[in-house]
């Protein structure tokens, strides 16, 4: 049976950081699921960074269908999770359902990869508290606030998490969860 991974996310995710993820696990032969507030088709966006602007910039991006809603996840038949950024992690955090999902994986210590303002979620469940992490450098009050120790660098592995800046450093994040998912759920 192929090892299954399950990505959460919702409208405003950047583009980059849902599809890089989802076409790379496939690649590699992992079937990958997205699951999102309801099956919809969802609108990414793209955030880039322009010369004299304080912040990123966000941009329409590609739209994308859901295969399954929150509600529908049952998180036993999934090895691992990715959690993608962009603005989607606002407002996901409210999400009992996604709570629940989140909780699961970390109870279960299966491999976890969050990236930008991913992290946000982890946050939210508790599941940050004396560990190391990344994420998109404004957030470093947040993940410190978390109880982690947030740390500027491409990615950090932390036992079974593994985080990350931005899209900029995809293919280090990709790297080192590529190292977790082949100790600890191998494509079969």
């Amino acid at each position: 049976m192929t090892a299954k991974i399950l990505i959460v996310t919702g409208d405003a995710a950047e583009s980059l950081e849902v599809l890089y993820p989802y076409q790379r696990l496939r690649e590699e032969g992992y079937e990958v699921d997205i699951a999102a507030p309801a099956r919809k088709k969802l609108q990414f966006v793209v955030h880039d960074f322009e010369p004299g602007f304080d912040t990123y910039t966000e941009k329409p991006g590609y739209t994308w269908p859901a295969d399954l809603a929150f509600s529908e996840v049952e998180p036993g038949q999934y090895t691992a999770l990715v959690i993608p950024g962009g603005r989607a992690p606002e407002y996901l955090r409210n999400d009992p359902e996604l709570r629940k999902i989140l909780k699961s994986f970390f109870d279960a210590d299966k491999p976890v990869a969050q990236i930008c303002h991913g992290p946000l979620l982890t946050a939210a469940i508790g599941s940050l508290e004396g560990r190391r992490v990344t994420a998109y450098p404004a957030l470093e009050l947040d993940m410190q606030a978390a109880g982690a120790s947030f740390q500027d660098v491409e990615a950090v592995v932390d036992g079974t998490l593994v985080s990350s800046r931005a899209w900029p450093d995809h293919s280090a994040w990709m790297r080192e969860f590529l190292k977790v998912l082949r100790a600890k759920a191998p494509v079969a």
